[in-house]
């Protein structure tokens, strides 16, 4: 059964039709990679499977989003949803606290206090998002002291400490150096045994490199979506190929 399947989906800004008829399935443990042009909806439609474009005033959504088969825009708990589909965003947000009380957050929030419990779900986070042999030293210092590629494995840590299913990821590695860069892709393709993941991006080699599917994106439209390998070899569809092939964009 497909992780996420989006049907019929329109999204308009106000006036503005940001995404058109998007229809996708999206499949579990794999990396779905979202490619296309500054502004062609991609990060738009990666919001939308949270529902973090609720917070956008004017956002309206037509069409259906379903989470294994739940329709999250019906009376799924937006809560309860953030917790299941987690996000890392472009630039590493890290709070401005202690490298484990970042990662504790969300399951305080949750109801956990029990310091047993949240030191295992410290260290397993940072376990798996491949940073806590950098950090267990410093688990009390303050984020913010943390290189911008430890900062977004943090993000990543604290993303994996509610236990999601799926980890959204908007241009994760844009903000960061090529060593940084490379770790997180290991990371995700780490992570996707666990995790469905779904990530922006503007980076094509990126996407070639670890996605095993892509979907590309033009003018709020899906162009093409299928397996990375043929969409960046064969796309059935001149714009991809024009796109892949950077005769505009």
């Amino acid at each position: 059964m497909d992780k996420f399947t989006i049907s019929n989906l329109d999204l308009y800004y106000d006036d503005f039709h940001a995404l058109k008829d998007v229809n996708l399935n999206l499949p579990p443990n794999e990396i779905t990679a979202f490619i296309g042009p500054s502004g062609c909806g991609k990060s738009t439609l990666l919001k939308s499977l949270n529902r973090m474009n609720d917070l956008v005033e004017g956002c309206r959504i037509t069409g259906k989003v379903l989470l294994d088969g739940e329709d999250i825009y019906g009376d799924m708990n937006v809560n309860h949803l953030r917790k299941r589909v987690g996000m890392v965003f472009q630039k590493p947000n890290p709070f401005p606290m202690s490298i484990y009380d970042n990662i504790a957050y969300g399951p305080r929030t949750h109801g956990i206090h029990s310091r047993a419990k949240l030191d295992d779900i410290v260290e397993k986070s940072l376990r798996d998002a491949a940073i806590w042999e950098e950090v267990k030293d410093r688990l009390k210092l303050s984020a913010l002291g943390m290189s911008g590629g430890q900062q977004q494995r943090l993000c990543i840590a604290r993303a994996l400490a509610v236990e999601p299913e799926v980890l959204l990821m908007d241009e994760p590695t844009s903000a960061l150096d090529p060593i940084s860069t490379s770790k997180i892709e290991d990371l995700a393709i780490e992570l996707k045994k666990d995790y469905t993941i779904i990530m922006v991006t503007h980076n094509m080699q990126q996407a070639a490199r670890i996605s095993d599917k892509t979907v590309f994106f033009l003018l709020g439209e899906v162009i093409e979506y299928g397996e990375t390998e043929q969409v960046f070899s064969v796309p059935n569809n001149k714009k991809t190929e024009d796109y892949i092939t950077g005769r505009f964009g």
